[in-house]
């Protein structure tokens, strides 16, 4: 039986949360050049304005083929709320951001193969409810998630967000962007609890 969510049903213009860990559950960014390295992969590729490298080659552009609405980066794992307008358009971008984010690290760290547990796995979003849910879900992945630098959620509450993040369209579903602050915060001590008791199980 294949473990969930990797048989995947790509459909256009489509929600889908997407998320992949470590190799045996080993950190994929180890200090603060890694996360920046994978953001850096993400501008590239989805920035609305294309990117070059240093000798003026444009890097392939995925954007407006799929959007980036929501992200969090961990040690050990990485999820992505995106909208994909072209039907498998999140297969190619995938692709190309974990091959270079695993050459980048295994170069940098003197390693050799697979950085990823398997494929990535990546699930259809339904309907505005649960929408509004994964990307709280997303941003809240982290402790400390109101001054973590490396998800989308400061994008949310600013009026200078990252090109490579379009939080519009979940923002739209919100009176202001206080509302989706106090939104997100009504959730994080059942999200604490519930990660608590997950370390319970686990240890016991």
């Amino acid at each position: 039986m294949p473990t969930r969510n990797v048989v995947k049903v790509y459909l256009s213009d489509s929600y889908y949360h997407v998320y992949n860990r470590g190799w045996n559950l080993t950190k994929i960014f180890l200090d603060e050049e890694d996360y920046s390295f994978f953001e850096y992969i993400l501008n590239r590729h989805l920035s609305p304005e294309p990117q070059k490298d240093k000798k003026g080659r444009e890097y392939t552009q995925f954007y407006p083929s799929i959007e980036l609405n929501a992200y969090c980066l961990m040690g050990n794992h990485l999820h992505m709320l995106v909208y994909q307008r072209e039907k498998h358009a999140i297969v190619s971008l995938m692709k190309s951001i974990l091959v270079a984010y695993t050459i980048y690290f295994n170069r940098k760290y003197k390693r050799r193969g697979a950085l990823f547990e398997s494929t990535y796995k990546a699930v259809r979003i339904g309907d505005d409810s649960q929408l509004l849910h994964i990307t709280r879900y997303i941003h809240l992945n982290h402790g400390s998630y109101k001054t973590w630098r490396h998800s989308s959620y400061r994008d949310y509450l600013s009026n200078d967000g990252r090109p490579f993040v379009q939080p519009t369209p979940i923002l739209e579903l919100f009176a202001s962007k206080k509302q989706y602050e106090e939104f997100v915060a009504d959730y994080e001590e059942l999200q604490q609890e519930r990660d608590t008791i997950k370390r319970d199980l686990a240890a016991g």
